[in-house]
């Protein structure tokens, strides 16, 4: 059901919601591809049950699993860990890889009550060969809810996004970064595009009227500056970033600049926004490879918080923090340092789709 359209969705009153709007379901998909974790895929499948155990707590997990065999795999797991079932609904897709939050769709509303999702381009960050599957995910997905599917375009072209790139707060602002989107050197995703058309793009599509570029990502992160890794937004007017204190670390001196730039930020009336930091865990190295571990993967499903530790110190400090921030939610820890492996943790790996 992909649509034409005289008006842009913003103009029809579609809006991306905030992630802790009330959620209909959560959607995951079963990881399979080894190569994404050499060497540690044994753990994984488990980390993704005890995930799905935690959120069938408060949501539908809508689950994609490349076929029948991967689906048998994926109930007889679930069943040792005893989730409920009647909690997982199943998608047979195939895919590439399992990081919804950039191959899956964006789900809009509107106050009418109606739903859209988001058909971006997908070309797995301009990094790597075998992506066709992955760029059918929403597709696929819409099969089942024949709901408006839209592909984004912006100077006759179809754009190119991830859910990573960005995070709103339900109320038209929304951060990202200039590393992720303007970028010339790597992760060429639009090429030509400028902030202003990015920013066009983000009001049309999104219902977002302003835009917090931040500069630099976290290092590892091999999308090279998903914001997801770096700062969220935990209500309308609340924004977490993650700050290195290791003036030595590679990681301080960009963090710094985006913290600055957080703190200089005004919304729409003139006001600022309270900036709260988050710690970064001492450095994870795994096969001579810096990883992109960060507290700020976390994800909002409704009552509850999931949040990456990798058994730091400063874990109980990143917990704390939100659970300050988020008094309503059950903050919970989920042990990601097999997961962080395959450059991602509990954000990346997700998409909520709103009620």
């Amino acid at each position: 059901m992909t649509k034409t359209m005289s008006q842009t969705p913003a103009a029809r009153g579609f809006f991306m919601p905030a992630e802790w709007e009330k959620q209909e379901a959560m959607w995951l998909a079963w990881p399979h591809n080894r190569n994404d974790w050499p060497g540690k895929f044994g753990p994984i499948p488990w980390v993704y049950t005890e995930i799905i155990r935690l959120l069938t707590q408060v949501a539908m997990v809508r689950l994609v699993v490349k076929n029948a065999a991967m689906k048998t795999q994926a109930q007889e797991h679930l069943s040792q860990a005893g989730v409920d079932l009647d909690r997982v609904e199943f998608f047979e897709i195939p895919t590439n890889r399992v990081w919804l939050r950039d191959s899956g769709p964006i789900f809009l509303k509107n106050k009418r009550g109606e739903s859209a999702m988001l058909d971006w381009r997908f070309n797995a960050w301009a990094k790597y060969s075998n992506w066709k599957l992955d760029q059918q995910v929403p597709q696929e997905i819409n099969r089942t809810f024949q709901i408006e599917r839209i592909e984004p375009m912006h100077k006759g072209r179809r754009v190119v996004m991830e859910g990573g790139a960005l995070d709103v707060n339900g109320k038209g602002v929304l951060l990202t970064t200039e590393e992720c989107l303007m970028s010339a050197e790597v992760q060429v995703r639009n090429p030509g595009f400028t902030k202003e058309d990015y920013e066009q793009v983000f009001a049309d599509y999104l219902g977002i009227d302003q835009v917090i570029w931040l500069g630099h990502g976290i290092t590892g992160d091999d999308t090279h500056g998903h914001v997801d890794d770096l700062a969220r937004f935990v209500n309308p007017t609340t924004i977490v970033t993650v700050v290195e204190s290791d003036k030595s670390d590679e990681n301080h001196a960009p963090l710094h600049d985006n913290l600055k730039r957080l703190k200089r930020a005004r919304d729409s009336k003139g006001k600022p926004f309270d900036v709260v930091t988050l710690p970064m865990p001492k450095p994870m190295v795994f096969d001579d490879t810096r990883l992109p571990a960060s507290y700020a993967n976390f994800l909002i499903c409704n009552q509850m918080v999931i949040v990456p530790t990798f058994n730091d110190p400063a874990d109980r400090i990143a917990l704390a923090t939100l659970s300050e921030l988020m008094p309503k939610h059950e903050v919970i820890g989920i042990h990601s340092t097999d997961l962080v492996w395959g450059f991602g943790t509990l954000h990346c790996m997700s998409q909520q789709q709103p009620a």
